[in-house]
Order: structure tokens, then C-alpha cells, then sequence
């Protein structure tokens, strides 16, 4: 009878101890078949080796990797994961050590206890024979950084748009080794994530370009004051809304994103939603300007007509939530319009097109702007005279919205040497395309108001970037956070004063303390609708949640660019707030922030917090202050500074009833304290 060697299935007694018992019953059906089989071509055909899959490698989170900085003085949590009830030793080489089990899932977390100074440290974290190392630790203040474009912005800039001022000797004087910054890298899921990719960098000429300018800045001036290591955690997505940052848990409780939430965990509607895109036309999305150009969605024959099957929208203003819900994609814009005579060409005027358009006059082209970068950029198209006819023409706008808001900017307009025609108001959308899992897929006139909800992800779902570039961080210790974000949620203002403070709340109760949290009031813009307004006043708002600060821009932003160059002076207010709440640094670090108001004999008495050293106007005077009675007309009126307080009155109001300033997308800044910092813009009622 064949004989076959068993010896290389002995139980290992240390794996038995662990609880791999499983391999006994495993080894003695393998010895019972082996006896029964008669040949070798038996055994061949029937035996197959065990394969023991190996239990993972001791792992930590990313951020535990070189270069970090710990908070100083402090119990820092360190965790990962390691084989299921083995011990994990974290040990600190300025002699500190702690030790933990991992549980029933492999997962571990301990803390231990950091000084309040030491560079060039190492951490040491071992399990089971396997051992980590992390070099060239130091101990310092902590803080993360996140919002959208604006504190994901580098000190590199995106030129040729949108720059960073000074960036050049920015980068070229970037020398500061006690200075670090790991950046998480772009993702979203539809549930929580332990960990994420990123790498700690310390801030020298080489690396800083990549480096979040507003953070890198901020980092700068607590470094220059404090002379301790800063670390920085950059968690930011450029033209995401708050929500996308919020727990799904969290959001439930507002009611708002109900709709969303639920589709997110339906399986059938996933199933639902995979077949309809599979029955469409797929795309490849292009990836060179002249792919853009070129892109051919059998389309084209769009241009010249309205179709029949249209949505009403209203513009300038968003096209990407025609369809009841928010679209990346490809859209036709419709507007019709009567001229009663044609003498000369004509200059076609559009703000911007977020992010792309090509521009047809009854069917014919008069320009486009494609390929990366041109969100912003206002459109001047010369209309030549021979495609203009007396009576009803006919503008189409082929719009592409490749993730974001998806907007055309006003104003939106004719121009000739006879004046110029305002073609804002009511126009008609058709989408014939939508991005889905990285590709165009094209409508038919069949489907295209036959849209079931869809289930898909992008950086702007509920919940899915908190998930996986928030969760993954938690509890990392640290000193407190900074935020550049809001402008996604323009327009949205009333949701976004329960939204946010609703975020910040959530963030806290994860890391389980009520760190500071700082913001950044979103800057003036030509946002096309004067909402913004609206949004700067919920950020003012969100001031009464405890240990809070925001920084006002309305004096360093770019009514034409939505990302001011200078984040060096965001940077050092965000700084002077927290050297003020948190480092005991005795500084004027916000301005007048609206407290009170009083309506008197028909004049209002406005007044402040954050004076300062007194009130103090613009050498244009006090402007931008409105009054409105009951019927809510509002007129411009007469600003005085009356020692800590500005009286405000109108001839038109005589009994008023509301006050606000600086209420428009300009948000121009005439109300400072003496210490050149600027009013926040807000609305008071009586």
C-alpha cells in the first residue's frame, strides 16, 4: 500500500494554544483519505494542501510613521492592529512604555504619556516577534487642518489662475525641519475606515510647494511664537459641503439628508442603479485638453434648437441639481431671445461656466473654454452679425461639471454699441451625459426624466468623506482644529446654521474632548446671487459654540477669484486666535463681531464684541450698512461710530426693524477695530 509522509502536518502546540484547533479535525481527514487512496493518481487528484492563511502583520495607523510630532505633555493614543489576543508593547525612547491586547478582531489602542519637549525620539511598537520602529519623532502642537479648496490649496498655487502670493520665495525660504505635515489622500466610503495613505514631510524648499498654503502659514506663525515643533494633519477636498464631513449618525439628526442616507445602504437600489447605468453609452472621461475638445457624446446636434424635453432653471445660478439631484456631468442650456434689428456684431458675456462650456449662437459656435482650470474664468465670445437674425434667436451653452457644484456665473449678457441685453432669468436644461465610477455615460430622450435615484458616491454624498478622511485620524491627539470650507453650501445658508455647528459637535465626540476649533469665514466672490452673505452670517452664528473662532477675509479676498492669493494673513489670524485662546498670548486677534441691537426712535444702535482698541472706519467712511421696516424693503443709511457702538438711520425707514451690513456677495469692509481687523458682515432683526 502507498505510504504517504505526514509528518508536515504535526500541530504546532503554539498555534493550538492560539486557538487554531481547526487544524486537528483538518489533519485527520487528510490522514483518513490518504489511507483509502489506493494510488498515487488518487492522492493527486484528491489531496490538496492545507493552506493556513497567515494572520496579519502587527500594523499601526498611518499616522504613527517617521517624522511625526506627538502633542506635547500628554497621553497620546497609539493604535492598530496585530493577530487576535497577542500582547502589543508600545514603547517611547524617552522612557515611557505601554502595553494593551489586541481584541477578538486583531484591533489595539493604548496611550502613552508624551513630555512637554524632545526632538529626534523614536517609538517602538512590538507584538509576537514583530516589531515596528518610527524614527526622528519630536513632541509639539498638533492640529488639523481641513475644509475645501481653499485650505487644500498649495503654497505652490494652481497657476496660471489661481495663484499664491509671493509663492516663489515662499517655497525658496521654506527652511523650518521642526515643521511637519502629513496629507490624506483624496477618498470617500460608505462606511467608517480605520486608516488612510499619507506620509509625514517636514517643511523645506523640496516639499512645502505641496503643502497647504492656509495650514503651512498658520503652522509658520504658532512655530515663530511658541518655538516648539507644529504638526500639521491636512485633511481637505476642494468643492466639498460640510456634509460630506458629518457622520451619517450625526446627520440623521437634522432630518435633512434622510433621502440620501437610506439609498446609500440599499442594496437593491445599488442593484437598480448598476443596471441602468449598464444599459448606457460609456464614455472614458478625457484627460488632455485636446480630449475635451474632442469629446464626442453624440451630442452636437443639440445646438441648434430647443428640445422638447426640457427642465425650467433659473440662471446665473446651479444647472447640476436639474434633475432633483446633484449631477456631474454634461448639460444644454437654453435661452431664447428677440432682436429687433441687427446692425453689428455682438459680444457674448458670461461670468464663468464651473467648469466648462462651449457656446453656440442658433446652431453655430462662437466659443469655448475646455480642460482644466477655466471654472473661473469670465467668457468674452464675439458674435459675428451674420449669425444673428431679427426675431427669435436661440443661445445653447454646452456645460460640463466634472465634480462640484456645476454653475453659471452672471453676468450673462449681450453686449453692442447700441448697450446691452441681460439674458439672466428662466432658461431650459438638458442633461445627456453623467459621471459615474470615473466615466461619462450618455442619455437617450427615452431616459433622460426616467432617472431612477441613484446610488452612487462622490466627494459630495453625506457622510463619505468624514468616513474616510475623518474617522481614519481619530483620536490622534492633538491641540485643536482649523476649517476653510462654505462655499459649496452657499445658498444654503439656513441649513448650514444647524449643519455645522452640528459637524464641529461630531468631530468633538469622536476624539472624546472639546478641542478649539477655528474657521475661516468664507471670502467675497462673484458668486452671482448675493447668498453668500447669508453663509457668512450661519458661520457667524457658529460662534456660540464654546471654545470656537473665526477668521473674517472681506478685506484680503478676490471678488473675481474664489481663491484669494493671500493665505499668508489666513494663516496668521487663524494663528493669532488660537496664540490668544489657547497660548496665552495677550493679542487683539478678531474683529468687531456683531453682539446686540436696539431700535430706538427710529435709529438702530448696533453693537460689538472684539472692539479691541476701539471702532474704527475705512478712509471712505462708514457704507454697507441697510435698515429695513416690517415690510422687509431695505435702503441704504448713515453709519456713525458713537464710541463702542455705530448708530445706523435712514430717511426712507422710519420705524426699523432690521439691520444688517455688508450684505451682498462684495461683502466690502468699511467697520474695523483699531487693530486693522475687519466687522464680520451680518443681519439683526429686531
Amino acid at each position: 500500500m502507498f505510504k504517504v509522509d505526514l509528518s508536515y502536518l504535526s500541530l504546532n502546540h503554539s498555534l493550538i494554544m492560539k486557538g487554531y484547533t481547526f487544524l486537528t479535525l483538518a489533519s485527520l481527514s487528510i490522514y483518513l483519505l490518504f489511507s483509502s487512496c489506493s494510488s498515487k493518481r488518487q492522492v493527486a487528484e484528491i489531496a490538496q494542501p492545507v493552506v493556513q492563511t497567515p494572520p496579519p502583520p502587527l500594523q499601526v495607523n498611518s499616522l504613527f510613521s517617521d517624522h511625526m510630532v506627538l502633542q506635547r505633555d500628554d497621553y497620546v493614543a497609539v493604535w492598530g492592529k496585530a493577530e487576535p489576543h497577542t500582547v502589543v508593547t508600545v514603547k517611547g525612547s524617552w522612557d515611557q512604555e505601554a502595553k494593551t491586547f489586541a481584541d477578538n478582531d486583531g484591533v489595539w489602542m493604548t496611550k502613552i504619556k508624551t513630555d512637554e519637549t524632545g526632538r529626534s525620539h523614536t517609538l517602538t511598537i512590538a507584538s509576537d516577534g514583530d516589531t515596528i520602529t518610527i524614527n526622528d519623532v519630536l513632541f509639539g502642537e498638533v492640529w488639523l487642518a481641513s475644509g475645501q479648496s481653499n485650505m487644500e490649496m498649495p503654497v505652490k498655487g494652481w497657476p496660471p489662475n489661481d495663484p499664491i502670493q509671493d509663492s516663489a520665495n515662499e517655497t525658496a525660504s521654506a527652511n523650518y525641519p521642526d515643521i511637519r505635515m502629513i496629507t490624506v489622500q483624496r477618498n470617500k466610503s460608505t462606511t467608517p475606515l480605520d486608516d488612510f495613505t499619507g506620509s509625514w514631510e517636514t517643511a523645506s524648499p523640496t516639499t512645502v510647494g505641496e503643502f497647504s498654503a492656509t495650514a503651512y502659514f498658520f503652522a509658520r506663525e504658532l512655530y515663530q511664537e511658541l518655538g516648539v515643533p507644529i504638526g500639521i494633519i491636512h485633511t481637505s477636498w476642494g468643492g466639498t459641503p460640510a456634509e460630506s464631513w458629518t457622520s451619517r449618525e450625526n446627520l440623521l439628526t437634522l432630518g435633512d439628508f434622510d433621502q440620501q442616507l437610506t439609498l446609500l445602504g440599499d442594496k437593491e437600489k445599488e442593484k437598480e442603479t448598476e443596471a441602468w447605468f449598464s444599459s448606457k453609452k460609456k464614455v472614458a472621461i478625457p484627460d488632455t485638453e485636446i480630449g475635451w475638445r474632442n469629446l464626442d457624446l453624440l451630442d452636437h446636434n443639440n445646438s441648434p434648437n430647443m428640445p422638447d424635453k426640457s427642465l425650467s432653471i433659473s440662471l446665473p445660478g446651479r444647472f447640476d441639481d436639474s434633475l432633483n439631484d446633484e449631477i456631474d456631468g454634461v448639460f444644454w442650456l437654453y435661452k431664447a431671445f428677440e432682436l429687433d434689428k441687427v446692425n453689428d456684431d455682438v459680444t457674448l458675456k458670461i461670468g464663468a461656466v464651473d467648469d466648462m462650456d462651449a457656446s453656440y449662437i442658433n446652431g453655430k459656435p462662437v466659443g469655448k473654454m475646455v480642460g482644466n482650470g477655466k471654472y473661473n474664468l469670465e467668457r468674452n465670445y464675439t458674435i459675428p452679425k451674420k449669425l444673428l437674425k431679427k426675431g427669435t434667436n436661440i443661445l445653447a451653452i454646452r456645460a460640463i461639471d466634472t465634480g462640484g457644484p456645476g454653475s453659471v456665473d452672471g453676468p450673462i449678457e449681450l453686449v453692442s454699441a447700441d448697450g446691452s441685453m441681460s439674458l439672466a432669468g428662466d432658461w431650459k436644461a438638458r442633461a445627456v451625459a453623467e459621471i459615474h465610477n470615473g466615466d461619462f455615460y450618455v442619455y437617450d430622450d427615452s431616459n433622460t426624466f426616467e432617472r431612477p435615484d441613484i446610488v452612487k458616491t462622490t466627494s459630495h454624498t453625506p457622510s463619505v468623506l468624514y468616513n474616510a478622511m475623518i474617522h481614519p485620524i481619530s483620536p490622534y491627539s492633538m491641540k485643536g482644529a482649523i476649517w476653510y470650507q462654505g462655499e459649496s453650501n452657499v445658498g444654503r445658508a439656513d441649513q448650514y446654521r444647524r449643519l455645522f455647528p452640528t459637524m464641529i459637535n461630531d468631530w468633538r465626540r469622536q476624539w472624546g474632548t472639546s478641542f478649539p476649533f477655528y474657521f475661516v469665514q468664507i471670502a467675497p466672490y462673484n458668486y452671482g446671487n448675493n447668498l453668500s452673505a447669508g453663509l457668512r452670517d450661519a458661520q457667524r452664528q457658529t460662534l456660540s459654540l464654546p471654545k470656537t473662532g473665526m477668521v473674517v477675509t472681506m478685506d484680503i479676498g478676490n471678488y473675481e477669484n474664489i481663491h484669494p492669493a493671500n493665505k499668508q494673513d489666513v494663516g496668521k489670524r487663524l494663528a493669532g486666535l488660537a496664540m490668544a485662546n489657547d497660548y496665552d498670548k495677550h493679542l487683539v486677534a478678531s474683529g468687531p463681531v456683531f453682539k446686540s441691537v436696539k431700535f430706538t426712535n427710529g435709529v438702530a444702535t448696533v453693537a460689538f464684541d472684539h472692539l479691541g482698541s476701539g471702532l474704527k472706519a475705512s478712509p471712505e467712511g462708514l457704507t454697507g450698512f441697510e435698515l429695513a421696516g416690517r415690510d422687509n424693503k431695505f435702503y441704504p443709511a448713515e453709519a456713525e461710530i458713537q464710541g463702542d457702538v455705530v448708530i445706523v438711520k435712514s430717511s426712507k425707514v422710519d420705524a426699523p426693524a432690521t439691520v444688517r451690513y455688508a450684505w451682498d456677495d462684495r461683502g466690502i469692509p468699511t467697520l474695523f477695530n483699531t487693530e486693522g481687523l475687519p466687522a464680520s458682515s451680518f443681519s439683526a432683526q429686531w
